[in-house]
């Protein structure tokens, strides 16, 4: 946690309100996002109870398992989910535009520009929380598999249709989930906890009815005040008035609601399976039927205010400015997404249950380097990030007292002018380090040379960015009285070295193809008796 964040939350708890610790929106929010409010069944991972699910937040849809316990059922929510999600998937894969992409080309091995389909924008879903991101997780592993009576007829339990193809859609949103900086599956109470800091914990930052509470409390009440009245009041029934953002419920409702509404729709359905006549069946299941409408409304009534809570937090959101950098975090999402639809459509097999070395590896090289790229990107883009930076040593920021034009040694020389720069902060870069400050989108690098006036003056040497000539180009250095913010860290990830096909790696890391073990020792003497 930094030093801002640090303040920002004694702030919070002195004022009783949350405190910003951004000025803008560091996640891209699409205008028509898919909301989606998860319950589980207690004591069954996995085992979904509803859902409250879609674009128009005066309309959604309620998914309900009247039994979880029931394969059947629950098959029918995943295909009703299904109905809801694949079709707004399905409306952003057509829209496309032209890019360029790097390749390499088979023949001569070199990186060439070749012209491909990306997706004009991508499909955006939001869940409560994080728990809410580790379900859609879960519910993809079980999806994918799945045999449907198309491709097994045998099967003993078919998945209907489309459920598979949701369970590799729901895989890609809970994998891209891990990418720092990544927008397509997001869950608001992290994204709100980005951007205000609370007077409680992180863990107490995940029940959104709290951090709201926090955020934009009540007229005339403190945020700590609502956050606790948020978490602890009941109604006169003994029901959490603000019920967890799921996808868990609370105990006293699973209790003194939930399983004897379960029991009753259990005893209906008995009962209707041993009618012996068309009256008596006609009422037994007229008996089902309120059974089953009375367990949707109990959960309704547990996902449809946190559901308001969704959009309330997104529009908080939506009133902070975005980003400069949160666009370019978003096409790389888009890529992802279309280079996902290219895979589906290709017939390709679903993602395995493990990865192999080499993609294991890769996975975790790109989530380090997009961590360390969304933390120089947000610290560029929000001054008050950039000032939890320069707290730590990391950047400092000054005006500009005096530029000497100098010229490096050499047979031709270049440009190598010295700029020096008074300021308040206290970096200690090492002799020769390299420091970067943003020219045109672009970091310009220089070299520390040392200090003076008691570390008051940094004194550096601007080494690119000065365009070819003998004499750099207007506007390629600051002037005398500018205000400059320089940064110890890169603002642009290097990649790191190229990995080997798996083909070529060694059996311990999974290779070469085939079994993936290795050859048994051949028979010895020694190995008969």
């Amino acid at each position: 946690m930094s030093l801002i964040s640090t303040l920002a939350r004694l702030e919070a708890v002195e004022t009783g309100r949350a405190q910003p610790v951004a000025t803008v929106r560091h996640r891209h929010l699409t205008g028509r996002p898919l909301v989606c409010v998860p319950l589980t069944t207690a004591g069954e991972a996995g085992a979904p109870l509803g859902a409250l699910v879609g674009t128009d937040r005066d309309a959604p849809r309620l998914l309900v398992v009247p039994q979880p316990r029931d394969r059947d059922l629950r098959f029918a929510f995943l295909a009703e989910l299904a109905d809801v999600v694949l079709p707004y998937i399905d409306s952003y894969a057509a829209d496309v535009e032209a890019a360029e992409r790097s390749e390499t080309d088979p023949e001569t091995g070199k990186r060439v520009k070749v012209e491909v389909e990306l997706c004009a924008d991508a499909p955006q879903l939001i869940v409560p929380s994080r728990a809410g991101i580790d379900f859609v997780r879960l519910l993809g592993r079980s999806m994918r598999f799945r045999r449907t009576a198309e491709q097994d007829p045998e099967a003993p339990h078919p998945a209907p249709p489309r459920v598979p193809l949701l369970g590799r859609w729901l895989t890609h949103y809970g994998e891209r989930a891990r990418v720092p900086g990544s927008a397509l599956l997001l869950a608001l109470t992290d994204v709100l906890s980005r951007h205000w800091a609370t007077g409680q914990s992180s863990l107490e930052d995940q029940h959104l009815g709290a951090l709201l509470a926090w955020i934009d409390p009540p007229e005339g009440e403190s945020g700590a005040g609502a956050a606790l009245r948020a978490e602890l009041l009941r109604d006169g029934r003994g029901q959490l008035v603000c019920p967890p953002a799921g996808p868990a419920t609370d105990p006293a409702f699973d209790n003194k609601l939930l399983a004897p509404a379960i029991e009753r729709y259990d005893r209906a359905r008995t009962a209707l399976a041993a009618a012996e006549d068309g009256v008596e069946a006609d009422d037994r299941l007229g008996e089902l039927t309120a059974a089953e409408q009375h367990i949707r409304e109990l959960v309704a009534s547990r996902t449809r205010p946190t559901w308001d809570a969704v959009w309330q937090g997104l529009d908080l959101l939506r009133a902070l400015p975005e980003g400069g950098h949160a666009a370019d975090r978003w096409t790389r999402d888009r890529w992802s997404f279309t280079g996902h639809r290219d895979r589906v459509l290709a017939g390709e097999p679903p993602q395995p249950r493990r990865d192999d070395a080499v993609t294991a590896a890769n996975k975790l090289a790109t989530r380090e380097r997009e961590q360390a790229r969304l933390e120089a990107q947000e610290a560029l883009d929000d001054p008050l990030v950039m000032a939890g930076r320069r707290l730590a040593g990391e950047a400092f920021a000054g005006e500009v007292t005096d530029v000497v034009m100098a010229y490096g040694e050499g047979r031709r020389p270049v440009p190598r002018p010295l700029v020096t720069v008074r300021t308040d902060d206290r970096p200690q870069p090492a002799e020769r380090a390299r420091v970067y400050r943003s020219l045109g989108g672009r970091p310009q690098a220089a070299e520390f040379v040392g200090h003076e006036d008691d570390g008051a003056l940094v004194v550096l040497r601007i080494v690119d960015k000065m365009g070819r000539g003998k004499e750099p180009e207007p506007g390629s250095l600051p002037e005398k009285g500018d205000r400059v913010c320089f940064t110890l860290f890169e603002h642009e990830q290097r990649g790191g070295a190229k990995l080997p096909d798996p083909e070529e790696t060694p059996w311990t890391h999974g290779g070469p193809p085939g079994d993936g073990s290795p050859p048994p020792d051949a028979v010895t003497e020694e190995d008969v008796l």
